[in-house]
């Protein structure tokens, strides 16, 4: 038997072998919603349990409880007002809370893990992998495979969350994470008050939003804020692209595996439009997108800047809080389809799922924290300074996610959630459409991104 130094010796120890050998790979979408790879192995890390005890002998909870999160404003906001409640019911508990950019979160998280200074983290690229993918799957699930997260199936605060969305973010049928709401991430916010000035109407399809883009442009007006220094924002044009062009999961699941297995290259016709399309919304943006982070564009939204914005449900709160009344906002699904009833529904994901390592040092702590913030009242709270959809029945919604329903009135998953990117592939064939090639992100015209992407998709 070890004794707390040296099992923790131990997993350390394993831990600094397998991050050599782990595969970094960039964050596609904020949340997780992303493909970012922490570069640990699941087998290493299932041996790794918690080393202390966070509870007194009084049975009190205790103790420090380190949370990892990737950023982004209004999450954090909520997170932090969640934190503030819960360190009051737990006075003789410090809540660390550390929110890093998504491009860098892999590697934090990696690091904590390694040095065991985390209780509670957003888990990445969560949900069953198709067995054609399997040897793709990412290091979370491989970590709850393989023993390295703590199982929550049968936990009393699991039955509060509705039965789909566990059943979608279910791993061999078990739970491990908690789903923290829900996003779109394929609309459009609009400026009504620019819209109105111009004359101009919601586009329902590619080509009335071509009219919206060349009206806009000559009245001098910039259609698009889009924040490309963090190239994920520039991804959710891509996201809106897949999302009209195959309008169901049915139509996602088939071209994933279709791509998989050969019977649809990156440079056929399908494909090839979604980077096409994709490039006249970037050509669209403002002037040096590719420099402008994602937290300046609500600023430059609200200054009117641009007409439009492509981003998640998720920055409903921060978007509002920066136009803050000045005009009116709206909110239609990208329209890249030809076809209205194609662009009808937006796509989503699950935000958010809060895991804990068994590695944590403090799970008395983190199960703790998630108990709370399950709890109705923390949880509506946390809903309304997120801007996330409820992953809870009978929880009422805010006035923005009344005003989409229609909108969300059938679930359909992003193809972040469905796509499962091989570790054997080429950086160019990631997502697998090359957008971060494309000009003015990149330098690289659809076609060429998309012939970088087959070669590097032919290495898998």
């Amino acid at each position: 038997m070890n004794t707390p130094s040296s099992h923790s010796a131990h997993c350390n120890t394993a831990l600094r072998a397998t991050e050599q050998v782990g595969l970094s790979r960039r964050t596609l979408l904020r949340g997780g919603l992303g493909l970012g790879i922490a570069g640990l192995s699941a087998a290493a890390l299932s041996a790794c349990g918690s080393s202390r005890t966070s509870a007194s002998s009084s049975g009190t909870i205790s103790g420090t409880l380190e949370i990892l999160t990737s950023s982004a404003d209004a999450s954090d906001a909520a997170f932090k007002k969640v934190n503030a409640a819960f360190q009051t019911k737990y006075p003789d508990v410090t809540v660390k809370f550390t929110s890093v950019p998504n491009d860098s979160y892999a590697s934090t998280k990696s690091s904590r893990m390694t040095a065991g200074t985390v209780d509670l983290m957003v888990l990445k690229t969560f949900f069953q992998v198709p067995d054609y993918a399997k040897n793709s799957a990412s290091d979370d699930v491989l970590l709850a495979e393989n023993g390295g997260l703590v199982e929550l199936t049968g936990k009393d605060f699991m039955n509060r969350y509705t039965p789909s969305v566990l059943s979608a973010q279910a791993i061999g049928g078990k739970q491990y994470g908690v789903p923290t709401g829900l996003s779109y991430s394929t609309g459009v916010f609009y400026n009504k008050k620019i819209f109105s000035e111009q004359g101009l109407s919601v586009p329902t399809t590619w080509t009335q939003l071509q009219e919206v883009m060349s009206t806009l442009t000559a009245k001098g007006v910039t259609p698009f804020g889009i924040g490309g220094k963090d190239t994920w924002p520039a991804g959710l044009a891509m996201l809106g692209s897949v999302a009209a062009l195959y309008p169901d999961a049915t139509k996602k699941e088939n071209l994933a595996k279709a791509i998989w297995d050969g019977s649809v290259k990156l440079t056929d016709e399908g494909p090839l439009m979604i980077l096409e399309r994709t490039q006249t919304i970037f050509q669209n943006g403002q002037q040096n997108f590719a420099g402008a982070g994602y937290d300046d564009i609500p600023s430059g939204f609200a200054a009117g800047k641009y007409a439009m914005t492509i981003d998640g449900t998720w920055n409903e709160p921060t978007i509002a809080s920066a136009v803050n009344g000045a005009f009116e906002i709206g909110f239609f699904p990208l329209p890249i389809s030809d076809t209205a009833a194609d662009n009808a529904l937006l796509n989503g994901k699950i935000e958010l799922q809060l895991g804990i390592p068994t590695s944590s040092k403090n799970q008395a702590a983190a199960l703790a924290w998630l108990e709370f913030f399950s709890q109705a009242d923390s949880y509506k709270g946390f809903l309304a300074t997120s801007g996330f959809s409820s992953a809870q029945p009978d929880i009422a919604a805010t006035d923005f996610l009344k005003s989409i329903e229609q909108m969300t009135s059938t679930f359909q998953p992003a193809w972040d959630q469905l796509w499962i990117a091989s570790k054997n592939a080429g950086q160019d064939a990631l997502y697998p459409f090359n957008y971060p090639a494309l000009s003015p992100l990149g330098s690289k015209t659809a076609q060429q991104a998309a012939s970088d992407a087959a070669a590097a998709w032919s290495t898998n």
